[in-house]
Formats: C-alpha cells, sequence, structure tokens
C-alpha cells in the first residue's frame, strides 16, 4: 500500500470517523456514575448469551469493570480525546468528555493517579498536560486538577530517576530494571515542562545506553546482573522510538536534531512491513496494540518541524500517512446485526495495518480497545501531518521553545 494523496479534510474526516468508532463502542460511564467516563477493555461482538457468566461480562462491560485494569490505554485513551478536541473546534468530542476520563481513571485506580508503573503515569502526566493546554485554549475547566495530577505524579518521576546504572528511569516500583518505555516519557515531560536540564541527563542516559548505533534505534531496557554489570536487553520496539524523538525534538539542539533524523531514516529502513512501502509494523494485540499508534504521534511531530531537513520531514510524513491510509483501507464496517450495528457509520480497525480488518477482527471476534485506540491515533497523526501548518517546533500542544537551532 502507498501513502495517501487524500486532502486535509479527507484526513480530517477518516479521524472523525475513528474517533466516533472508538468512543461508541468503548466509551462509557464507571458504575453508572454521572460525571465519569472510561473505555471497555474489549468490545465482543459475538458474546454468547444466555449465561450468567456472559451476563456478568456485560455487566462488567457496561460499568467498566471489566479486568485486567489497563491504565495506560486509558492514559491513550485520553491523548487522543485531545487530539480530537485540538483538531475539530466545537466538536462534542472536547477536553470534557477527557476530563470525564480522568475522573473515571481515579475513580477505578482506587481514587488515585500513581500505580506501579512509571511509564504508565508519564502517558498519563503527558496527556494531562495537553488537556490543560487545550482547556486553556477552549476555556474549559478542570485546570486546578490537571494541575494536581502532574504535581502529584512528577514527584513519582523524580524518585524514579536516579544515579543507579548511572542513570534513567526506573520501569517499576520493582526498581530492578531501566528502560526506553519509562525514561523516554519522563524526559518529554520534564522537557515540556521547563525542566530541560533533568530531560537531557536522560536522554543522555538513553544515547549511552540503549541507543544501538548499528541499527540506529533505542533498545529496551537494561538491568544489573548477578555480577553487578549492567546487562541489556536488545530489544527493539516500535513506539520506544517515539517519545524519544518527541524528547529530543523538544529539547532541540545540533546534536538532538541529529539524532532524529537518524532514528527517522531508521525507522525507515527497519520498522517497516516488508513489501509494504511505507507501511510500519504492528506488533499485535495487548500492549503491543498501542506500539504503532505511538510511534506515529512522535512521528507526526518530526513531520511538521522545520528544524529537520526537508526529506527527513517528508520521511515521516509518509510513514504517517502510508500507515494511516493502511489502516483505512483495511477497516471494516459494522454490521446492523452486531451489537455496534446501531452506531451508524462505526467501523473496526486491524490489528496490523497492512492486513484488512476482516481477517485479523472477523464478524463475531473480542475486538481490543488498545487496537482502536491505535488506529485512531495514527488517523489523527495524519490529520496533523496534512494540516499545511509546519512548525519550528517540536511541540504542538502549546508552550515556548527557547532553542530554535536547525539541522542542514
Amino acid at each position: 500500500m502507498t501513502s495517501s494523496s487524500a486532502t486535509d479534510p479527507a484526513w480530517q474526516g477518516r479521524a472523525d470517523h475513528a474517533a466516533h468508532s472508538v468512543t461508541a463502542l468503548f466509551g462509557r460511564k464507571l458504575l453508572f456514575l454521572p460525571g465519569t467516563h472510561l473505555a471497555a477493555v474489549t468490545w465482543n461482538s459475538g458474546q454468547p448469551a444466555g449465561t450468567w457468566q456472559a451476563a456478568l461480562q456485560r455487566l462488567g462491560s457496561l460499568a467498566g469493570l471489566q479486568f485486567p485494569w489497563h491504565y495506560w490505554w486509558q492514559a491513550h485513551y485520553v491523548d487522543c480525546l485531545v487530539d480530537a478536541g485540538r483538531r475539530a473546534t466545537g466538536s462534542p468530542l472536547t477536553g470534557s468528555l477527557a476530563s470525564r476520563l480522568l475522573t473515571g481513571m481515579w475513580v477505578r485506580n482506587a481514587f488515585t493517579f500513581v500505580n506501579n508503573y512509571y511509564d504508565d503515569m508519564a502517558w498519563l502526566a503527558l496527556a494531562t498536560l495537553r488537556l490543560d493546554a487545550l482547556a486553556g485554549e477552549t476555556g474549559g475547566s478542570g485546570r486546578r486538577r490537571n494541575a494536581a495530577v502532574r504535581e502529584r505524579l512528577k514527584l513519582e518521576f523524580d524518585a524514579a530517576s536516579t544515579d543507579h546504572m548511572g542513570g534513567g528511569v526506573f520501569w517499576s516500583k520493582k526498581r530492578d530494571f531501566k528502560n526506553t518505555p519509562a525514561t523516554a516519557p519522563v524526559a518529554l515531560f520534564y522537557a515540556r515542562t521547563g525542566q530541560q536540564a533533568k530531560a537531557q541527563a536522560l536522554v543522555d542516559w538513553l544515547d549511552r545506553t540503549l541507543f544501538d548505533p548499528a541499527q540506529g534505534l533505542y533498545l529496551d531496557g537494561a538491568r544489573l546482573n548477578a555480577a553487578g554489570e549492567v546487562q541489556v536487553d536488545r530489544a527493539v520496539y516500535t513506539y520506544n522510538q517515539g517519545p524519544v524523538l518527541g524528547a529530543l525534538l523538544e529539547l532541540g539542539g545540533e546534536a538532538n536534531l541529529a539524532r532524529v533524523a537518524e532514528v527517522v531514516e531508521a525507522v525507515n529502513r527497519q520498522l517497516t512491513v516488508p513489501g509494504g512501502g511505507t507501511v510500519l509494523r504492528c506488533d499485535g494485540t495487548g500492549d503491543g496494540g498501542l506500539f504503532t499508534g505511538i510511534l506515529c504521534r512522535y512521528l507526526a511531530l518530526a513531520a511538521t518541524d522545520i528544524r529537520l531537513p526537508e526529506r527527513i520531514r517528508a520521511t515521516a510524513a509518509r510513514l504517517v500517512t502510508g500507515t494511516a491510509e493502511a489502516f483505512w483501507s483495511g477497516k471494516r464496517s459494522l454490521g446492523a446485526a452486531e451489537p455496534g450495528g446501531n452506531h451508524p457509520g462505526g467501523s473496526i480497525f486491524s490489528v496490523h495495518a497492512a492486513r484488512p480488518a476482516e481477517e485479523t477482527y472477523p464478524r463475531g471476534a473480542a475486538v481490543e480497545l488498545s487496537t482502536q485506540l491505535q488506529a485512531w491515533m495514527v488517523l489523527e497523526a495524519a490529520a496533523a501531518v496534512s494540516s499545511g501548518n509546519p512548525r519550528g517546533r517540536s511541540l504542538a500542544d502549546g508552550g515556548e521553545r527557547s532553542d530554535d537551532s536547525t539541522l542542514e
């Protein structure tokens, strides 16, 4: 599949379609409580009826109480709602629904935004920061709460950012593993909240410890072995590259921008589908169902940052729009007899961009929230790339940048 030549209004409509499909199928109140919102973990078009087990599953889904609890999926749902609100001023999918989602998360997470995984909390902190920027632009409510969330989570990040193994951020409260999924979004959060020195120190640790020059990509993580030596987990995941790109762009400077160019080119060489042109590979269901969406979110920032060489911006743009076109062309419409068939125009998106949804999610299959958020994120990224508004800074969500250096 090749990248789309669709105009900006076409991508806007596609992103709207994804937003409608996901919120209609998965969104609901938590415990039927007013002022709350949450997304169900799965939507099952073929759920058997007539048994007490099925009834309990249905009730749990309707009440937002499905297990397991996927905190970080909901954080990316907040981000997607903010995307929709920023893209379509006046849309009902604005900060109001995202704010109710934060309330639902707080209740569902036992009346706290703290959990055992620092990467989960970093994703929510980033989403809340963007939500606050949206509220500031639209006069939305909840800004005091948003600030309180960020300040509380910042204490967690400060505690997890230690000199153990020379720097980096712990992945979980076990404090035995430091990795890119935690360090990169925390670095981006620090950079976006005016703590550039902290952010750069974390990026420097990633460069020293987890960047693989041979591949041009960031590896997963590191831990101390029994001999007290740093042992690197050499797995390469799509989503690990994304927030590092975001942090590098936010910090700016010649070295950071050069690394952005290197990573974008490496993603293009190594993380696309063989024979698929500029379609990015996807990493399956479960948590992996979010991975490519996260990468596209930050590739879109690279594609619209005028400090980067035009060829790098063009490559990033093609990766985003090529993957978005594949997701769009491979979607399947909801059948009238399916539980979601009463939502006119709704669609299910594939697990893998390069394969049709009829194959990966045939009628009767259980559809996971993560995979649908991924497609929505990719389509929002494509809408941002095709907006025709190149930026001289990486942060598309408000805020100021002091570094305007370029890479030629």
